[in-house]
């Protein structure tokens, strides 16, 4: 029986053949005056990049996220209007124009500074949650990732809610806090405080490339 705490866990054990996760760093959340905007998105794209050059090196798995939003009336609507008809945030296959780009995008699109590769697994979601409603844990499997990564936005909204999925699903699960972002900083700093309390590990880019 396991008799260790989650700090007694070496980092060889917590990264076991990982996939990286990138939640929503798509267009209508990271460019510049979107609808859903999160500016400190932008300063942790370089990070990303930076993982995501080492987990393409070894091969591991990389898993982009896009969240999407229903095009009829639902609960989200309530807690995001920006979803609603007057704006289409996040609505599949919509294209909208931003001022740090140089062309309309599609709303949803992954950024074009973290394009996946045609080898990347790419989960689009109608929730929160990266596992909720998708096959993402199939896929993993699949794959035989032991271990999830996470990086990407929001912190306390869909990185918090598949970062807590993931370690019910049985993956050790890590998030990179310089590699998150949030509107709201004391809901970021108490959304990682939190997830070290209960759910996983909490390390920065350095550290873990240092592991990998």
């Amino acid at each position: 029986m396991e008799t260790r705490v989650a700090n007694e866990v070496p980092h060889s054990e917590r990264l076991i053949d990982p996939a990286l996760l990138v939640i929503d760093m798509q267009n209508d959340f990271v460019r510049e005056a979107a609808p859903l905007e999160v500016p400190d998105a932008r300063a942790t794209v370089d990070p990303i990049k930076r993982l995501i050059g080492r987990f393409r090196e070894r091969g591991h798995p990389i898993v982009y996220t896009r969240f999407l939003a229903r095009q009829e009336p639902d609960l989200l609507w309530l807690w995001s209007p920006q979803c609603r008809p007057e704006t289409k945030c996040c609505w599949k296959d919509h294209i909208r124009s931003y001022p740090d780009a140089p062309h309309p995008l599609h709303c949803t699109q992954v950024i074009d500074e973290l394009t996946p590769d045609a080898g990347d697994v790419i989960i689009d979601k109608y929730g929160y949650g990266a596992f909720h409603g998708t096959d993402l844990d199939k896929r993993l499997r699949a794959l035989d990732v032991k271990s999830i990564l996470v990086t990407g936005t929001v912190t306390q909204i869909c990185v918090e809610e598949s970062a807590r999925e993931a370690f019910h699903f049985g993956y050790p699960t890590t998030i990179v806090p310089d590699t998150v972002s949030s509107f709201a900083p004391d809901l970021h700093a108490a959304t990682l405080k939190n997830f070290a309390m209960k759910f996983g590990w909490t390390t920065d880019t350095d550290t873990v490339l240092q592991w990998l």
